[in-house]
């Protein structure tokens, strides 16, 4: 490799770094969705990034959610140096990359690693909506592959964080090849007795919920998360008839048996750890 690549891989490195942090600024105002209240940053992150008027669920990065259930410089990166290419050549998809790059800060829709849990090792994997919608192509699926597999070689606990739109378009069969491999992974490393948390935040739709999200052996869900493979609109328009209230959300999945627990994000690392000690190998 050519001295210059190197110097402008470090540098667009630095740059998303550099947005990252921006992205993180404690003084940012950040207005609520739902009830339209406005916070400093910070205010939202003291109370979980969760709305201290109308308790709405804003959407967290993956190193927010890190640093809320993780020990404190417990995590490690996974397969960090991945980069998504343009296999079918789709017209806009390098400008939608770089967008979303420049966006979140982030190089693809999901951050993989290694991190401790009330001195727990587990992996865990984590998806970033502001990417690309959380959508699934073949960096998220290798990197979800790739850190199962590690799993089950080093005889971990595993627990990922959905948010996705679904499948990525713009690979087409490539990125719905991801739901097989990553399903496949999943499975294996349950047939060898590894314990799989899975948790849904909102949205988890598409092929991330028709594939690896949906085979936890234990299924959480943060409150009123959209959980489904397509979404009411579309089911509404397909069979012209009004769904039920609260239809696809986690309190209804909850109540239909499709859930294990709903648990908020204040209780989150709690409840995580607890579930890990109970499962702890003994050795």
């Amino acid at each position: 490799m050519e001295i210059y690549e190197i110097f402008a891989k470090r540098k667009t490195k630095l740059k998303n770094i550099m947005s990252a942090r921006k992205n993180t600024n404690s003084d940012e105002i950040i207005e609520c969705k739902k009830c339209h209240g406005k916070f400093h940053k910070k205010t939202l992150l003291k109370n979980y990034m969760v709305c201290p008027d109308c308790n709405n669920y804003f959407t967290m990065t993956p190193f927010e959610r890190i640093r809320m259930i993780g020990d404190d410089h417990s995590f490690k990166e996974h397969l960090s140096r991945m980069h998504t290419i343009n296999p079918l050549d789709f017209p806009g998809y390098d400008e939608k990359l770089k967008s979303a790059r420049q966006k979140s800060g982030r190089d693809e829709a999901v951050v993989t690693g290694i991190i401790k849990i009330g001195g727990i090792t587990c992996g865990i994997g984590i998806m970033d909506s502001r990417f690309m919608m959380g959508s699934m192509g073949t960096v998220v699926g290798e990197r979800i592959t790739a850190i199962t597999e590690f799993c089950d070689k080093q005889s971990l606990p595993l627990i990922i964080f959905s948010a996705s739109g679904g499948a990525r378009m713009q690979e087409g069969m490539f990125s719905l090849m991801q739901m097989a491999k990553t399903t496949a992974a999943i499975k294996k490393f349950k047939n060898h007795g590894g314990l799989y948390i899975s948790c849904y935040t909102n949205p988890t739709t598409g092929g991330v919920s028709a594939s690896f999200a949906a085979l936890g052996d234990i299924e959480i869900a943060e409150p009123d998360a959209l959980i489904c493979f397509a979404g009411p609109r579309v089911i509404e328009q397909t069979i012209n008839e009004s769904l039920p209230q609260g239809f696809q959300h986690s309190e209804f999945l909850l109540k239909m048996g499709m859930l294990d627990m709903i648990c908020e994000r204040r209780n989150m690392k709690d409840i995580i750890y607890k579930l890990l000690l109970i499962h702890e190998v003994r050795k």
